[in-house]
């Protein structure tokens, strides 16, 4: 099998400029244009498989520099790299571009041989780059599966000793992964790779690990518990992070069992950490955590709704306790699961009423069979064509009732969520 060619795409608002080096590259590697920096931001998008930009800097609408800072705020840079060729030969102009993130920086006139050795040795290295991050992520990949199977024993023996379900561990998974993923939607200081993304939401599952050495007489206290046992509660995080740390396998969650109760005013446990200074998972974390601690039913807490949980959160975030980010994405994530749970409960609806239908002309059928006269009258193949699996004469009218009291109930399921959902959008972050 041929080895594949790598892509180049030329930016360059004069025509002659990009014929030139099409004609010089052409041979060697994939080529595409671009002639203004707004078509080259589309088409890298568009296009993952782009290897390598060639950049001139002065251009009408958005120059170089403007192309440089938008690949930079949306982490194109990180894979993507770009070398300048531009008949601007200042200094002031090279360190600009090498500041914004281009790799290289060629000027014009240029020979043949030096354009090409220059583009060859970036790609060179890029690939080794590559190489090197993906040999990475495999290796966290398989260390993170080796670990899902200790985990989640570890992490049911402490919902089990806590008097929980075991849900809250995958509660608690999903939500750390739906939060980094619309959080890197929204912000680029949180785009983290997928790798990252897994391994934080794995570390979610082992936050309260250190539990498994709280008493049982304060972990399912039902009531409030007393100062001296709210402070045995908190060494949690400590002994959790000491077990983390003393095994190696699970030493990459270690922050995450020790910091989710810290706060970003400070006034968290243990160690009272501030802001930056909390490891980022850890922020993530405690919102997860809060969220679903507040709309389950736990120990010695009643149940809250999702509206006036989300209500608290904000309040935590504004009061400089919680990750404002986190808690905004935290938001946009339950009116989308909320909207995908009312499109959920349109669509039985819409089988309910189908099946409604359908056993109304069956009950047609079978009224006008008990007031037949005859048995001639009695014809029950019609009746027989309606009926599905489990369906019979005796219990098709019963079968009726069942479909329109789930109908009601899912119709009154509906209103509540779309109550919810319009209460929830008015939320101000």
């Amino acid at each position: 099998m041929p080895k594949r060619k790598a892509k180049i795409l030329i930016v360059d608002d004069a025509q002659i400029n990009r014929i030139i080096l099409c004609e010089l590259l052409r041979n060697q590697y994939q080529i595409l244009e671009a002639e203004d920096g707004k078509k080259a931001l589309e088409m890298i998008k568009e296009d993952k498989s782009i290897d390598l930009v060639l950049l001139d800097i002065v251009m009408p609408n958005m120059d170089g520099y403007q192309v440089l800072e938008k690949m930079k705020e949306q982490r194109y840079l990180e894979y993507l790299p770009v070398i300048i060729i531009s008949s601007e030969g200042d200094t002031t102009s090279m360190e600009k571009a090498y500041e914004l993130g281009a790799t290289d920086y060629i000027r014009r006139p240029f020979e043949s041989y030096i354009i090409n050795r220059r583009i060859k040795n970036t790609l060179m290295l890029y690939e080794k780059q590559k190489k090197l991050v993906h040999l990475v992520e495999q290796q966290i990949q398989k260390r993170v599966n080796n670990n899902t199977t200790l985990i989640n024993v570890l992490g049911h023996i402490v919902e089990f000793r806590n008097g929980e379900s075991g849900l809250h561990i995958q509660h608690i998974q999903t939500i750390t992964k739906m939060l980094l993923l619309q959080m890197g939607k929204k912000s680029h200081e949180y785009k983290l790779s997928d790798a990252d993304i897994l391994l934080i939401s794995t570390a979610s599952s082992l936050h309260d690990i250190g539990k498994m050495f709280i008493p049982p007489s304060i972990l399912q206290k039902p009531a409030k518990l007393t100062d001296e046992e709210y402070e045995i509660m908190k060494t949690h995080t400590t002994i959790g992070y000491k077990m983390c740390m003393n095994d190696l396998n699970l030493r990459p969650y270690s922050a995450g069992a020790k910091y989710h109760h810290e706060a970003l005013n400070g006034k968290g446990y243990p160690e009272g950490l501030a802001g930056d200074k909390i490891p980022i998972e850890a922020q993530i974390i405690r919102v997860a955590d809060e969220f679903d601690a507040i709309v389950s039913k736990r120990q010695y807490k009643s149940h809250i709704g999702i509206v006036d949980t989300l209500k608290i959160l904000i309040e935590n975030a504004h009061n400089g306790k919680n990750n404002l980010p986190a808690t905004k994405a935290l938001k946009k994530v339950v009116i989308d699961d909320t909207i995908y749970e009312i499109s959920s409960a349109f669509n039985y609806v819409d089988y309910l009423k189908e099946n409604i239908k359908r056993l109304k002309q069956i009950k047609k059928y079978h009224d006008k069979m008990i007031s037949a006269s005859s048995e001639k009258q009695k014809n029950l193949e019609g009746m027989k064509l309606l009926f599905i699996a489990g369906e019979t004469v005796d219990n098709c009218v019963s079968i009726l009732a069942d479909y329109e009291n789930a109908l009601s109930e899912k119709e009154k399921i509906i209103d509540k969520l779309n109550d919810e959902l319009k209460e929830i959008k008015k939320l101000k972050i």
